[in-house]
C-alpha cells in the first residue's frame, strides 16, 4: 500500500508540473502574439510637441498620408527625458514640450527607413490627426514646405530619429481663431459705434431738413413731369405709326416701279460707263485736231503777213495823199504845184 501510494504522489507531482509549463508555454505564446512586434525589426522615432496632445494614447497608429506604418508608443513630457542634459526652466518653450515616441515598421515604409534622417531636410513632418467622425487621435506623418516649416531646435541631442512637428489642424484654427480676438480687443467697437450712430443721426437730418429732402422733390417733380410728356407724346400710337412708315417703305422697296427704276438705273449706270470707256479715244482725237489747227493758223499767219504789210503801206500812201489833197483840192486837175522859188 504504501508503494502504491507514492507512485500515486509521483503522479499527481508530474500532472501538476505539466499544467505549470503548459501555462507558461501559453503565457508567454500571449506575450509574443500580443507584443509581437516589440521583439520584431523596428525604428524608433520621437517628436516634440508645443500644443496639448490630448486624445491621444499609446497604440495609437501612425499613418503616412493615411497608411499605417507604425504604433505610438510612449506619451510623457520631454524635460523627464531629458532633465539631465537641459537645465530644468519654465520660461524655456523647450521645458514645456511632450515628447511623443513611437515605432515606425520597415515593412510598411520600405527603403524610406534606411532615408529617413534625410526625409527631414526635405519636408517630412509629424502632426496630430483626428480620424473622422470617432475623434480617434492618430499621427501623420507627411512632407510640408519645409521653409515654411522649420525644424523645433531644442537644447538637448535627441536618442532616435528626431522628426519635427507641426501644428494641427485644430491648433491653427484656435491660433487664428486668437490672433483674430487679439485684433478685435484693439478695436475701439463703442467709438465706432457712437461714430455710426452720429452719421445715421446726420443723414436723417439731412433726409427730413436738408438738401437730401429738396433733391428727393424735384426729383419726384421731374418724374411727374416725364410721365406727363410721355402720356401726351402717346408713344403707342407713335409706334403704331412708325411701324406702318416701315411697312410703306419696305413695300416701296419691293414694289415693281422701284425694282424698274434701280434695272433702269443699272442700265443708265453700264451705258454711262461704256461712253466713259470711249472718251479718251475722242480726248486724244481732239487734241491732235487742236494741234493741227494751231499748225495752219501759223501757216496763215505766215502768209498774210507780206500781205498786211502792204495794206499797211496802201494805207499810208493813201492817208498822205488825202492830206495833200485837203491842202490843195486843186491838184485834182491841175496836178502837182510848181515848186517854190526861193526867196532872194
Amino acid at each position: 500500500m504504501s508503494g502504491a501510494g507514492v507512485e500515486t504522489g509521483r503522479g499527481s507531482f508530474l500532472r501538476v508540473g505539466l499544467l505549470l509549463l503548459g501555462a507558461v508555454a501559453a503565457l508567454i505564446g500571449l506575450v509574443l502574439f500580443f507584443g509581437g512586434n516589440r521583439f520584431a525589426p523596428h525604428v524608433i522615432a520621437e517628436t516634440y510637441f508645443s500644443e496639448s496632445v490630448q486624445g491621444l494614447e499609446v497604440g495609437a497608429q501612425v499613418r503616412f498620408r493615411g497608411v499605417s506604418i507604425g504604433r505610438v508608443s510612449a506619451i510623457l513630457l520631454a524635460r523627464s527625458a531629458y532633465a539631465t542634459q537641459s537645465p530644468f526652466d519654465l520660461r524655456l518653450s523647450s521645458s514645456r514640450l511632450v515628447m511623443v515616441r513611437y515605432r515606425l515598421d520597415p515593412e510598411q515604409i520600405g527603403g524610406i527607413s534606411a532615408n529617413m534622417p534625410n526625409a527631414v531636410p526635405l519636408g517630412l513632418r509629424a502632426k496630430l490627426a483626428s480620424q473622422g467622425l470617432t475623434g480617434l487621435t492618430y499621427l501623420e506623418l507627411d512632407f510640408v514646405d519645409p521653409a515654411q516649416n522649420p525644424p523645433m531646435s531644442v537644447p538637448w541631442r535627441p536618442r532616435d530619429l528626431y522628426i519635427p512637428s507641426v501644428p494641427s489642424t485644430i491648433a491653427q484654427v484656435q491660433d487664428a481663431a486668437q490672433r483674430f480676438l487679439a485684433r478685435l480687443d484693439q478695436i475701439d467697437l463703442v467709438a465706432i459705434a457712437a461714430a455710426l450712430q452720429a452719421l445715421l443721426g446726420e443723414l436723417r437730418d439731412q433726409f427730413h431738413s436738408g438738401d437730401a429732402e429738396q433733391a428727393l422733390a424735384q426729383t419726384t417733380a421731374t418724374l411727374r413731369t416725364v410721365q406727363i410728356a410721355i402720356a401726351a407724346a402717346d408713344l403707342p400710337g407713335l409706334a403704331a405709326e412708325l411701324r406702318a412708315s416701315s411697312s410703306a417703305v419696305r413695300d416701296l422697296a419691293q414694289g415693281q416701279q422701284t425694282r424698274a427704276l434701280l434695272a433702269a438705273t443699272a442700265s443708265a449706270a453700264n451705258r454711262l460707263a461704256a461712253t466713259a470707256d470711249r472718251l479718251p479715244p475722242l480726248v486724244a482725237a481732239l487734241t491732235r485736231t487742236a494741234q493741227r489747227t494751231d499748225a495752219t493758223a501759223a501757216d496763215v499767219q505766215q502768209s498774210l503777213a507780206p500781205t498786211l504789210r502792204d495794206i499797211r503801206a496802201a494805207a499810208a500812201n493813201l492817208r498822205d495823199t488825202s492830206e495833200a489833197l485837203r491842202r490843195d483840192p486843186a491838184q485834182i486837175l491841175f496836178g502837182a504845184p510848181p515848186p517854190a522859188r526861193p526867196a532872194r
